[in-house]
């Protein structure tokens, strides 16, 4: 199981501008070689628009969004309507309105005129259930009071240029942000905070070339193949590989604009920077009501919805022969624990190859099968992750929803308490939800004796 190729969608291009006339062809082959897979041609006025869907329908990973800039608001007519209208219908290959929104940092039409066209251009895209570009240029109250007004719940803020309380707000409105090679600029450090404090499940990539050339090519002309540089950006401010994000970030577009370039069936086994997940159930002894599987079975870019439990014979064949990982981890959408007899017979196999495990648990299996289960890990379980999540029995069974009543809290504290003797690292985590005292919980896990990690709310794997 090597690492491939990053597979990676430019979310914004204007490769229909005359900058490209003189090595289309090769510009498109760059892309290629860097592992951008497809392209999304956005149009800013009815003459671009055209030639995105132009572009679109002579190339198969290109795709065309159609709509005008707000400095041509003041141009716009009934007639302008229409044309846009009829160019998103007219090909399969059109995906999105856009780039619509406000510009009021050049003001180069009247902010009302702007505001009154960037209504009607949400208007056609919701009749047309099609997602919008925007573009939000030192308009941000505005810009977000108009999509408060939930005309349209699905697009992307292109060029995010707004705080971390605007980006979360746009993810509840259904809205994604799109990132370009400003990111990699030294001084862009309001984006980087961004980045670093929001959750990459509701993140693109971007370009936006021929402007805003990232580094280490800053001042040339911009172009699809350096989107690769934010996204590489991106993964060494989350912590993650370059694999990672493409994956997410892929996805995430695939499933705004529908561009599909994968099989995105369930998986059994899935990476997350170098390590192998074991998705083996999506079973729970806990309700937790801050988990995210309530709303999407999407783990930094893989599907876990299994339709039934894999097979031991499955597990292994879907395993194979990883390379370039630094542990196994049993860890899907469930409690792995509940399935003890496969996680000790696939544990049991990969031991004798040589690789680290590690379980992810809530820490309930030993009242889930009514013994001490934790000396049948000895030897085969390197580290144990345990979900202790709040500092009190109260806390814990309002978030956590255990079957196990008051029970519940008492056997995640002893289990973590009696891990160590049988495991070599412990490890109990919990999750920064607002209002949990995580310095109590840290408190309390190294009074049982294991190491405490907290767990960004905002971050899944």
């Amino acid at each position: 199981m090597s690492q491939k190729m990053p597979i990676l969608i430019d979310s914004h291009a204007h490769i229909y501008s005359r900058d490209y006339t003189s090595d289309f062809d090769d510009m498109l082959k760059r892309a290629e070689d860097a592992g951008v897979s497809a392209i999304l041609v956005v149009g800013t006025d009815i003459e671009s628009s055209r030639e995105s869907v132009e572009l679109s329908e002579k190339h198969s990973n290109l795709y065309a969004a159609v709509g005008i800039h707000p400095h041509d608001a003041g141009r716009v007519t009934e007639t302008c309507y229409d044309i846009i209208r009829s160019l998103a219908v007219s090909s399969k290959k059109v995906v999105a309105i856009g780039e619509i929104g406000l510009d009021f940092y050049r003001d180069r039409s009247p902010r009302d005129i702007q505001e009154h066209v960037f209504r009607r251009f949400l208007r056609i895209a919701a009749e047309l259930n099609k997602p919008v570009i925007i573009h939000d240029r030192d308009a941000h109250d505005r810009v977000m009071t108009i999509l408060r007004e939930g005309s349209v719940r699905k697009g992307v803020l292109h060029c995010f240029s707004g705080d971390a309380a605007m980006a979360a707000e746009a993810f509840a409105l259904g809205f994604h942000i799109s990132i370009p090679g400003t990111i990699t600029y030294p001084g862009n450090q309001s984006l980087q905070y961004v980045v670093r404090m929001v959750s990459i499940d509701r993140m693109l990539v971007e370009t936006d070339c021929p402007y805003l050339t990232p580094v280490p090519h800053r001042g040339k002309r911009n172009e699809p193949a350096y989107v690769r540089f934010a996204a590489e950006k991106l993964a060494e401010i989350k912590g993650l590989t370059l694999e990672d994000v493409a994956r997410i970030t892929t996805k995430n577009a695939s499933d705004l604009f529908g561009i599909n370039l994968w099989d995105q069936s369930t998986k059994i086994t899935y990476r997350i920077r170098n390590s192998l997940y074991l998705n083996i159930t999506n079973r729970c002894s806990n309700r937790c009501t801050f988990c995210p599987k309530f709303d999407d079975f999407t783990v930094k870019g893989h599907n876990l919805l299994l339709d039934r439990e894999p097979t031991f014979e499955e597990v292994l064949a879907a395993v194979g022969q990883p390379d370039g990982i630094d542990e196994v981890v049993f860890c899907g959408y469930g409690e792995p624990l509940i399935r003890l007899d496969l996680v000790l017979q696939v544990a049991g196999v990969l031991k004798t190859r040589g690789y680290q495990i590690r379980i992810n648990t809530d820490g309930q299996a030993n009242l889930a099968h009514g013994r001490d289960i934790l000396p049948e890990l000895a030897g085969l379980v390197d580290s144990i992750s345990i979900s202790l999540n709040a500092p009190d029995s109260t806390t814990y069974s309002s978030l956590c929803n255990t079957p196990f009543g008051d029970a519940g809290f008492a056997g995640v504290c002893d289990f973590i308490r009696s891990a160590s003797a049988h495991i070599p690292q412990v490890i109990a985590t919990a999750v920064t939800i607002p209002g949990i005292d995580i310095e109590a919980c840290r408190l309390l896990a190294e009074s049982l004796g294991a190491e405490f990690r907290a767990r960004e709310f905002s971050e899944v794997g």
